[in-house]
């Protein structure tokens, strides 16, 4: 599967501006009309009906509690496909003129359609993102809250068992999820605090992508949206992955992480972007793995 051809959704947390301002920001771009929901109170939703009949919310968050409530603002887009990034990138640019901003405590979620995904397919996204997460965080450049609260690595339990009982069917992968067979999952099982989650999978048929720090810039989220879509596709791809995890050397962690994107199908000028934002927070040389010679010069 064309990592192009998985649709996806994305929320993105943001403070500064109110729900309505950022409502009205994203109307600028996606057109339509601008509604306030006002219910249930406790997320006091707005709503942007867009030209197509699409409806992007801007709800209040409650985890951001370190700044006045009328300014606690996620943005949940619709269901896009790949070639509405460019017009997701108006809209940030749009949320982030009206005055929207971001801090510590704000998070960018990514979810991808679940319906796309075998069981096979599932449990390889677990395995490569086990096998990859410590390099995954370094380049995200996780924050430390993000990672102990609202974006925990994989549970290494949760890959022990997939290793052990190597299920076959999303019911069978249900039970190691959760631990028991949950038949009704609820939006708030605790579970949903991996930056890898599937219990979005159980409840609401998409898989989730927690690690991204909160920002407003659109070349990032662009980045995000490609590197997300680009796992779930090496997932569906592959006949089989390997949960081992790889050692983490800060030094070369650039090339090693160059190399996953490469491997993940993000190669050419279409993602020499992403690339760039994705490598950005990393030492070493992206070329060489032990760093170029004195008299190498850089292409």
């Amino acid at each position: 599967m064309d990592l192009k051809s998985i649709r996806f959704g994305i929320e993105i947390e943001t403070v500064k501006a109110t729900r309505e301002k950022v409502a009205r920001a994203i109307q600028t771009v996606v057109g339509g009309t601008v509604h306030h929901i006002g219910m249930p109170q406790c997320h006091d939703p707005w709503e942007v009906t867009d030209d197509r009949g699409r409806k992007w919310k801007v709800v209040a968050d409650g985890s951001l509690t370190n700044v006045d409530a009328k300014y606690r603002a996620e943005i949940v887009s619709p269901i896009l496909v790949y070639g509405d990034i460019e017009q997701l990138q108006e809209v940030v640019r749009a949320v982030r003129a009206a005055g929207g901003r971001t801090n510590r405590q704000c998070g960018i979620h990514i979810h991808l359609d679940a319906a796309v995904f075998t069981t096979k397919a599932l449990v390889n996204l677990a395995k490569i993102v086990n096998k990859q997460e410590d390099l995954i965080v370094k380049a995200l450049d996780v924050n430390e809250q993000r990672l102990a609260s609202y974006a925990k690595k994989v549970s290494g339990e949760f890959i022990e068992k997939i290793e052990k009982r190597k299920p076959k069917t999303n019911e069978e992968l249900n039970k190691l999820w959760y631990g028991y067979q949950n038949t009704n999952p609820t939006h708030y099982d605790m579970t949903r605090y991996r930056a890898l989650n599937y219990h979005n999978i159980f409840y609401r048929n998409t898989v989730e992508m927690r690690w991204f720090n909160g920002c407003l810039h659109a070349g990032k989220i662009r980045a995000y949206c490609q590197f997300c879509l680009a796992l779930g596709a090496k997932a569906i791809n592959s006949n089989a992955a390997s949960s081992r995890k790889r050692d983490l050397n800060p030094i070369n962690s650039k090339y090693d992480f160059r190399v996953f994107l490469l491997g993940l199908g993000l190669i050419g000028d279409e993602f020499k972007t992403a690339r760039h934002h994705l490598l950005a927070n990393l030492e070493g040389d992206s070329a060489f793995k032990n760093g170029r010679r004195p008299n190498e010069q850089a292409a």
